[in-house]
């Protein structure tokens, strides 16, 4: 099939950030783009060929946009999978495909999935209710400290609270969660694995990320990874083992912990363009977002090396401003060697609202991250 300046139809589930940097990509290769979001703020609606309002998890909204392209793949997993299902039975291609997001969702069915093919992860337990898990403290079943998570609908940070206390409850939705035993681990490390129809794969390097305390959110991505390279080879072979059983097609973004004693356990997994994956933009031979496309659309995988070291920052709206956004010292982080700004496109500013990203390139490690603090403590994502 001809994907470039043709009538091939690329659909896109979802308009935020991670499409937006996706389209960058398909319009450097003249590939059309339908997208459908919920917003007509989306930042995907000014680079799409035709952008459509309605609600993801719709059945007939993303079955009668998916009847449009020829082949559909997603930027965030929260979509109607039955859609997709139907869909893909006649004859849409979906990547990844309905079978590998219903694994994915839900992050109970997520961790049953690697109990049963001995992937090694943390301790859990699954509950249908809060209920029943403030029952299950009550009777020394679970014991504090755990971390608590909601099965379906969390997303950067929110949906994932450490419960040390009975107090800790307090607030949390009546969902169906998981209690998961709390790992002492030295770094939270990330690997994306890239994979195409005819089964050819790579990996990216090791990432580590560190994150904000109180957020839970990403706060820099660090590539390559400051780690052994006996961990790194481990870390990048599990990733390949959780990529082998998922069997996906397209990008699989591979949390993971390393522990005190340089174990590797598996947190959780993204079927998607990821946060950790934002540095290769500037700092690969191959962008993470090049890399989806020529893996749906079953073409030759990119080089995954990096030409430098990378380190992206995030850019979340600060406390204390909700409104109209500004970019307060942009200019002087533009001045800085290696500094390149992403900015969302999202025009109303909230606490800890992902607005945007950095990413600092440099050939000595050490120094991309120094600039990396530097720009961390000048720029401000506030408001009017």
């Amino acid at each position: 099939m001809n994907y470039f300046s043709s009538d091939f139809k690329l659909g896109i589930l979802g308009g935020g950030q991670l499409g937006k940097m996706l389209l960058t990509d398909t319009r450097k290769f003249d590939i059309q783009t339908y997208v459908l979001d919920p917003s007509d703020e989306a930042p995907c609606k000014i680079g799409s060929n035709k952008f459509f309002q309605g609600d993801l998890m719709d059945f007939d909204t993303v079955y009668n946009f998916g009847k449009q392209v020829d082949v559909l793949t997603f930027e965030i997993e929260h979509v109607n999978v039955a859609a997709l299902e139907k869909l893909e039975t006649e004859g849409i291609k979906v990547y990844p495909s309905p079978k590998t997001l219903n694994l994915i969702q839900n992050k109970g069915t997520q961790k049953d999935f690697y109990a049963k093919n001995n992937i090694p992860t943390a301790d859990y337990k699954r509950f249908e209710s809060l209920n029943d898990l403030k029952l299950a403290v009550e009777n020394e079943v679970v014991t504090m400290p755990f971390v608590w998570k909601s099965t379906e609908g969390g997303y950067d940070g929110n949906g994932v609270k450490v419960i040390r206390t009975a107090e800790s409850f307090n607030g949390l939705p009546e969902v169906q969660c998981i209690a998961e035993t709390m790992v002492p681990f030295k770094n939270e490390l990330a690997v994306i694995v890239t994979r195409n129809p005819s089964g050819e794969i790579k990996t990216y390097p090791v990432v580590e990320m560190e994150f904000h305390p109180e957020a839970n959110q990403v706060e820099y991505v660090i590539c390559p990874a400051r780690i052994d390279d006996a961990v790194a080879d481990k870390a990048r072979a599990i990733a390949l083992q959780v990529s082998e059983h998922f069997n996906h097609v397209g990008l699989l973004a591979v949390e993971m912990f390393q522990t005190e004693d340089d174990e590797i356990l598996v947190n959780e997994v993204a079927p998607r363009p990821h946060n950790s994956g934002h540095y290769s933009i500037e700092a690969s031979y191959t962008s993470q977002f090049e890399q989806h496309l020529r893996a749906i659309l079953d073409l030759p995988l990119g080089n995954t090396d990096s030409k430098a070291a990378g380190i992206m920052v995030n850019l979340v709206g600060a406390e204390g401003y909700s409104g109209n956004v500004v970019y307060q010292n942009i200019e002087k982080i533009l001045g800085l060697n290696g500094v390149t700004p992403h900015i969302y496109g999202k025009k109303q500013t909230r606490p800890f609202r992902k607005m945007g990203h950095v990413t600092i390139v440099n050939e000595d490690i050490a120094e991309a991250r120094r600039i990396a603090e530097e720009v961390k403590n000048t720029i401000k994502v506030i408001s009017i």
